[in-house]
């Protein structure tokens, strides 16, 4: 984690801020754990999606450093005023609402230049950051959009950055801390950070070449048998024996994270070899074809993510897998898979 936020910022242009992207529970790794690596890897701030994710950094770094970037509706104003964070804001009704809430709230002001998702129109940005800026009870801290297809569609993204500065040039108040690269949108244009990029994925190993992934997944075999030809294995009989076969059950299923789409799919690694996934996906269990792996037993260690000797699984190759994006394999690892931290 460190050394990627690192590489990171040794990409952009000096003097940029990263803020490091910790919601969903830092993707899956632990957010308390990650955030502090991040920071110690030169982050200078960190990003969430709700006031619960921002609780839980309390004392990590300065409530202000924290941008709360989820939607919130005025009846959490009061709540997001009292914790101190930097907060997202998409409109006059959201602004206004801060502003009474009794405390100084810096906030973010958001820009929608194209993802279509929040942030008020560029047209009626400028108003709105005079609104923020004469308001006593809110200080405008920033101002951001955010990209929609950074890792595919250069021609959007240069037109979203376009629209972003030209309407951030119509304000007659300082617009803040200026960010709009996420992730990719960072490796892709460096020459667009502005004065802070948000990276997610990034941080811990995806995507973003050169970079090493932070976590490795990793389950145990608890049962080993020989099947004959014609004999089926999981929910459905969706596999089919064509001949005698060793297959080895292992401890982890959809309510950890291993998508149900992966039935029959991909491969996991055991004893340095890949072995392949047969039958449905259970809830708890998985199995898997280790014919061709010799020695398995009860107790061996199974990589769904990570290294076995001079083997590796990475989170973009389950993502193939499981007709999904890296983000979702990682923020789908389920809360009974429990997390070990070293380094």
């Amino acid at each position: 984690m460190r050394a990627n936020c690192a590489r990171i910022l040794g990409h952009l242009p000096k003097g940029t801020r990263l803020l490091a992207v910790v919601k969903a529970g830092a993707y899956g790794h632990g957010a308390v754990p990650v955030a502090r690596a991040a920071v110690d890897g030169g982050a200078s701030g960190l990003a969430v999606a709700t006031l619960e994710e921002a609780h839980a950094l309390g004392g990590l770094v300065s409530p202000d450093r924290v941008l709360v970037m989820g939607g919130l509706t005025p009846a959490q104003a009061r709540v997001a005023a009292a914790g101190g964070w930097s907060i997202g804001v998409s409109s006059r009704e959201q602004a206004a609402a801060l502003g009474k809430a009794g405390h100084k709230v810096p906030v973010h002001l958001k820009i929608d230049t194209g993802m279509g998702r929040f942030g008020c129109a560029p047209a009626e940005a400028p108003e709105l950051a005079r609104f923020i800026h004469q308001s006593s009870g809110l200080d405008l801290a920033g101002t951001w959009t955010h990209f929609a297809s950074s890792e595919s569609d250069d021609a959007l993204t240069k037109a979203q950055f376009t629209r972003f500065t030209e309407t951030i040039a119509a304000f007659d108040v300082g617009p803040g801390m200026r960010h709009a690269c996420n992730s990719m949108g960072a490796y892709n244009h460096p020459e667009f950070a502005l004065d802070a990029v948000r990276c997610g994925i990034a941080i811990y190993g995806c995507e973003w070449p050169g970079t090493q992934p932070a976590l490795a997944l990793r389950s145990v075999v608890t049962h080993v048998k020989t099947v004959d030809a014609g004999d089926t294995v999981g929910y459905g009989a969706k596999w089919k024996a064509s001949g005698k076969h060793r297959v080895a059950t292992v401890a982890i299923g959809y309510a950890d994270g291993v998508h149900r789409a992966r039935s029959n799919r991909g491969e996991v690694l055991v004893r340095g070899h890949r072995a392949q996934l047969i039958g449905t996906v259970s809830m708890d269990a998985i199995t898997l074809d280790v014919t061709d792996v010799p020695g398995v037993e009860v107790g061996d260690v199974a990589t769904l993510i990570g290294h076995d000797t001079d083997q590796v699984i990475t989170a973009e190759e389950v993502a193939e897998w499981s007709n999904t994006i890296s983000y979702e394999v990682l923020t789908s690892i389920g809360p009974r898979v429990e997390r070990h931290y070293s380094g």
